[in-house]
């Protein structure tokens, strides 16, 4: 059973969803993001998704759009993410890790050498953003082959007779885009997610993860309450970017204050009660 099977049958043992926070490797510095990867077990996280940044990252809002700038200027690349993957895994071996990202870094990279090299470092689960189902086959089989579980995003415009298509080949859980359009902008409906996650849930048996729009404890807990994981993302980046000083470089305590964020969520996750 892979880690992120491991953890969502925990969960639901336990009877609570689960809370998964995202940070962007590399933002501000290596240093400070490696130290908020170190930290978000402890401070409530249940899996924890990494952004990989890229020079376009068309899905990403400003805030992290702002981020992924700021990680490439301090010399993020996908290898060296692999490798704060590798140094965090010295540490924790239960933690399941998810990298977010864009397929160009996967295919300069190569796919086969991608997904063997990311299992290595204890990568669990791959979400590629722009990765259609009709081309899933290139990194499918790699991913298979090494054990990596491959996540597909789902859509509130992913109508009935594609949803299928979506998820054929998918793993680990379903990562649910609770609006329409980039990160960051607006908050999800909780009203939408009703409707939407009973049609995924005829589909699919997967754990369903919610994310884009979701912002604080409050909502967080309204989303496990009909959905199986919160994912917060721009909320906590915009924590951090507002804690730098005014050259882009993280004070003492940044990372404490993420990671503040991240308890309040955990309690609001931990504190909700999940619908039958």
């Amino acid at each position: 059973m892979s880690r992120i099977a491991a953890r969502f049958a925990a969960l639901r043992r336990a009877g609570r969803g689960a809370l998964i926070p995202f940070l962007e490797a590399f933002d501000p510095d290596a240093e400070t993001s490696a130290a908020l990867l170190r930290g978000m077990p402890d401070a409530g996280a249940d899996l924890i998704e990494i952004g990989v940044p890229f020079t376009d990252p068309m899905a990403d809002g400003p805030i992290i759009q702002a981020a992924g700038r700021r990680a490439l200027a301090a010399g993020a690349t996908l290898r060296a993410t692999l490798g704060m993957v590798q140094d965090f895994r010295a540490a924790d071996g239960e933690t399941p890790v998810i990298l977010m990202g864009y397929l160009n870094p996967i295919l300069s990279y190569g796919p086969e050498p991608f997904a063997r090299n990311a299992a290595a470092s204890g990568v669990d689960g791959l979400i590629v953003v722009d990765l259609p189902a009709e081309e899933a086959e290139l990194l499918i089989p790699h991913a298979n082959a090494n054990g990596l579980d491959i996540i597909r995003l789902v859509a509130p415009t992913t109508d009935n007779a594609r949803l299928p298509k979506v998820l054929a080949g998918s793993s680990g859980f379903v990562y649910y885009v609770s609006i329409t359009g980039i990160t960051g902008t607006r908050t999800a409906s909780i009203s939408e997610l009703a409707a939407n996650i009973p049609r995924i849930r005829r589909i699919s048996d997967l754990p369903i993860a919610v994310g884009f729009g979701v912002k604080t404890p409050a909502q967080a807990a309204e989303v496990v309450s009909i959905a199986d994981a919160a994912v917060v993302a721009s909320a906590l980046i915009a924590t951090l970017a507002a804690s730098l000083d005014e050259n882009g470089r993280a004070p003492p305590g940044a990372a404490a204050r993420v990671l503040d964020d991240v308890r309040a969520l955990a309690a609001g996750v931990r504190g909700a009660r999940r619908a039958a």
